[in-house]
């Protein structure tokens, strides 16, 4: 079984309960009423220092992983009217992992407006990284990937982080040396191809039937199948990690 990275993004959301919901945060920032140019210069600092603020209590509260926030900029051509409050928010569709944006809207000021921050979101930790190039189709061993740190949130597939998630599994297309491997690079092995013949487990309350039959398409542990049986009946059933199908009745 393959693990991965569950909830990548929860660990923000834990910290900072209300922003998914568009709480109000009054510590945010408090933007001074002044020029109208102070509200755009204001934003990206202010940005920054309140994710910092909340990256170091996930930090300190046991997480896994080194993250790192970068705050991209506004267009400079914006001219933001002066606002004593502004009130982050995450909008809908968008999460808190990898490249995403982040909501700012002015709650306290005589033009209420409201921008998006792009914002990267980096989380550095341990995975392993291929020591070389590896061909689609190839079953990867321990020697093909060196332990490293990357940014788990640089792309959406999640990270093999344990060894025995991808040892024994197959490169699902080809692969680059430097790539840290990702649950989409990999396939379980298949264990028969479409036209074998096939061993057939049903199993009921207190007994099991053992047939064969004819598998339809190929199959690796944990796959769905269908199998055509010696009267012409075709039944559906699940991979075992020993090659048998298993109809459960």
């Amino acid at each position: 079984m393959i693990s991965t990275l569950s909830s990548p993004w929860s660990w923000l959301r834990r910290a900072l309960p209300g922003m998914a919901l568009g709480v109000a945060l009054g510590a945010f920032a408090q933007v001074p009423a002044s020029t109208p140019g102070d509200s755009l210069a204001d934003i990206g600092p202010l940005t920054q220092r309140w994710l910092d603020d909340a990256l170091q209590r996930v930090q300190a509260g046991g997480s896994a992983l080194r993250m790192e926030v970068v705050v991209g900029t506004l267009d400079p051509r914006l001219r933001l009217a002066p606002c004593a409050r502004v009130e982050p928010y995450l909008p809908a569709g968008a999460r808190l992992w990898g490249r995403t944006r982040l909501g700012l809207r002015c709650v306290e000021g005589q033009v209420q407006w409201n921008v998006f921050l792009p914002v990267t979101i980096k989380a550095w930790g341990p995975a392993w990284v291929l020591a070389g190039n590896v061909q689609s189709g190839k079953v990867l061993t321990a020697a093909d990937a060196v332990q490293d740190e990357v940014d788990w949130a640089a792309e959406s597939a999640a990270v093999l982080a344990n060894q025995e998630s991808w040892v024994g599994q197959v490169a699902s297309r080809q692969l680059l040396a430097g790539q840290a491997l990702r649950q989409s690079m990999v396939r379980p092995p298949e264990l028969f191809r479409a036209g074998a013949q096939v061993r057939v487990v049903a199993q009921g309350a207190g007994y099991v039937i053992t047939s064969a039959g004819q598998a339809l398409s190929s199959g690796a542990a944990g796959q769905a199948v269908r199998v055509r049986m010696d009267n012409g009946r075709i039944i559906s059933g699940t991979v075992s990690e020993d090659g048998a199908v298993e109809v459960a009745l």
